[in-house]
């Protein structure tokens, strides 16, 4: 079940992508994360696997399938929570002005047991719309508060 958000936000593609991307900086923003790092590497890339903790305690492991500076940067889950079949997510960002970004954000999921999915993805979707609406306003705050143009 898919999950899209689109929203503007008034800082350049550069800086939300590196709000989003640079976990250092998420640390500040995200209210849903509570520990993201970068397992293997220290610099984000397509291949790179990342870990994150969620406020309420579950932890994924998700890799990079696309990442694309300023642009796009997406994750496919490869380990997490039970509930879970198949999780994915992604950031597209498209700058429409120096300082203007238009960010869409979105996530697919499915819940696992799959003769269940049919009951649970609602649900568990249901949750995640209500976090992530949590997680876009905190971003656009911070990102109103702390994005100084050259």
């Amino acid at each position: 079940m898919l999950i899209r958000y689109e929203f503007e936000v008034g800082a350049s593609a550069e800086y939300m992508f590196k709000l989003t991307q640079d976990y250092d900086l998420r640390a500040k923003w995200d209210p849903l994360t509570t520990e993201a790092f970068l397992v293997n590497a220290t610099d984000a890339a397509q291949g790179e696997l990342v870990r994150c903790t969620a406020a309420n305690g579950l932890s994924m492991d998700t890799v990079y399938v696309s990442y694309q500076p300023n642009k796009v940067a997406a994750v496919k889950l490869i380990k997490g929570p039970y509930i879970f079949d198949k999780f994915a997510g992604g950031w597209n960002f498209k700058e429409l002005g120096p300082d203007r970004t238009k960010v869409l954000f979105s996530y697919n999921i499915t819940t696992k047991p799959r003769w269940l999915s049919w009951l649970l993805t609602p649900v568990v979707v249901f949750f995640f719309k209500r976090e992530t609406r949590k997680r876009i306003a905190a971003l656009q705050h911070y990102a109103l508060d702390n994005y100084r143009p050259i």
